[in-house]
């Protein structure tokens, strides 16, 4: 009853926290000790229950809180990608043959094309399931979905309109497909939606939705519908391709976005592509401005995961909520050059060869 009556005042998060990193030690800053990783400028990160994923040319780790490794393998990886969902991550090749998928810190399946074949993207849901974009002599675009054992249940291969993109639905009943192509002689961007028990005769969706002529740099399905953000604005889409809100940046320019928030895009605009005056926004599934707050300094990083969102200044790490409240403030970020905000309210601080998980009191 008291947990119900103070709800508001109680941030059951910081009790997480607690229980969760007791045994980590840290400082009174927070921050826990660094820890050299093995990367490069070109790496690429990610959260992965916990612990954080390095991918680079050189191959795949995987980090504890505290810099214990518990996966290394090394590979040779020209243009590195990754994705994660819970406890189940991958690494590929963008734009090359082989595919790497790992879950409980162990590599549970890989995938290698053949030389005339490409790999465009990838990505997981939390069930395991995994879904691929290639490249194929005769298409314009091929996507194949596996399901949690790795076997291939589903391929979508399309000759009228270019595969960009595909995520599966949390319940691994759907994929959503972006293509792009051409209506009534425009420029159009288009989300499809195939069941997973479409016959793989009838290229046509069972579901779409036209997204006009903007470019859509990102695709994310939640258990509340679909995200396409786009260069000019963000949509909002559920399982049935209904639009159900867009967000218009009005001629702004798109600086940084994260749409793993709950429920929310954060998104930041400036009016110039260069300079430090921008604003950071959330916006709600209805494409409606939740919250703003006036920036004016540069942005080096922007993460958001659940109920928060991680800015990274030159000095700085500011934690605010979804409404835009500052939940915490750090102090002394230098050598930090990104963040990754993570649902617990911690967040994970990134040098250019070292990282320390940070841990808000």
């Amino acid at each position: 009853m008291a947990a119900v009556v103070y709800r508001d005042k109680l941030n059951f998060d910081a009790i997480k926290r607690y229980f969760t990193y007791r045994s980590l030690e840290r400082g009174e800053s927070g921050q826990a000790e660094s820890f050299t990783y093995d990367g490069g400028t070109d790496s690429c990160f990610a959260t992965v229950d916990g612990d954080l994923l390095v991918c680079s040319t050189s191959g795949v780790r995987l980090y504890s809180g505290s810099g214990q490794l518990y996966v290394d393998k090394t590979l040779v990886l020209e243009h590195p990608a990754v994705d994660a969902a819970g406890k189940v991550f991958l690494a590929y090749d963008t734009g090359g043959t082989h595919l790497f998928v790992f879950s409980d810190r162990e590599e549970v399946f890989s995938l290698t094309l053949e030389e005339d074949q490409a790999i465009l993207a990838a990505s997981v849901n939390e069930a395991g399931w995994l879904t691929v974009v290639t490249q194929q002599s005769g298409f314009k675009g091929v996507v194949t979905v596996y399901d949690a054992s790795y076997n291939e249940v589903m391929g979508v291969s399309l000759s009228s309109r270019f595969v960009m993109d595909a995520v599966l639905s949390p319940n691994s009943k759907a994929v959503a497909i972006l293509t792009m192509g051409a209506e009534e002689n425009a420029f159009d961007s288009r989300v499809d939606i195939y069941q997973l028990d479409h016959s793989e005769e009838n290229a046509d969706a069972d579901y779409a939705c036209s997204l006009g002529s903007t470019t859509v740099l990102d695709l994310r399905w939640d258990e509340d519908g679909i995200w396409a953000l786009g260069e000019n604005a963000v949509a909002r889409m559920d399982s049935q391709g209904t639009l159900l809100g867009s967000y218009d940046y009005a001629g702004r320019y798109l600086k940084a976005f994260s749409l793993d928030g709950n429920g929310t895009a954060a998104l930041l605009l400036g009016k110039y592509r260069a300079g430090s005056t921008a604003q950071l926004i959330v916006t709600d599934e209805q494409g409606q401005e939740r919250a703003v707050l006036p920036i004016e300094e540069q942005v080096l990083s922007l993460s958001a995961a659940g109920r928060y969102i991680a800015l990274l200044t030159a000095d700085r790490l500011d934690i605010y909520d979804q409404d835009l409240e500052l939940y915490h403030t750090m102090e002394g970020t230098q050598g930090t050059r990104r963040v990754i905000q993570r649902a617990d309210g911690s967040v994970m601080l990134i040098g250019s060869d070292t990282a320390r998980l940070y841990l808000p009191e």
